[in-house]
């Protein structure tokens, strides 16, 4: 192409040559070339995002379901150890308060990994997916 400098006060007019030179059809045809590039692009772009918010989301269902499994656990388990604590033996409580603690703690730190997946999806969303 050519280089063309516009006066500073006239407006821009395109030489005949440069208009010679390129037709509408060419000039519609590149446009075309260029939307259909962008247009793959974008698709291209949406398809991985939304396998990252599938992978994402696979895990924090897992890591949430696991918690729950462990929480039901340690519910059973107090109870069973309430009821064990109400018979005659030597240590009832220890044994409950530490199979309660354990699968709680778990459970929590479960719930926690799974916040933090959230917060790591929501971040590369809320900014248009670049970092």
């Amino acid at each position: 192409m050519h280089d063309i400098e516009p006066a500073h006060d006239a407006p821009f007019t395109p030489s005949l040559s440069e208009a010679r030179e390129r037709s509408l059809n060419e000039d519609l045809q590149q446009l075309t070339q260029d939307a259909k590039a962008y247009a793959e692009a974008e698709l291209k772009f949406q398809k991985s995002r939304a396998s990252y918010a599938l992978a994402a989301s696979k895990s924090i269902v897992l890591y949430a379901l696991v918690a729950a499994v462990l929480l039901f656990f340690a519910v059973m388990a107090l109870v069973l150890g309430l009821i064990i604590s109400l018979a005659p033996l030597i240590t009832p409580w220890g044994s409950t308060a530490l199979v309660t603690g354990v699968l709680l703690l778990s459970a929590v730190l479960l719930l926690l990994r799974a916040k933090k997946r959230i917060g790591v999806m929501t971040a590369v969303f809320g900014n248009g997916g670049a970092k």
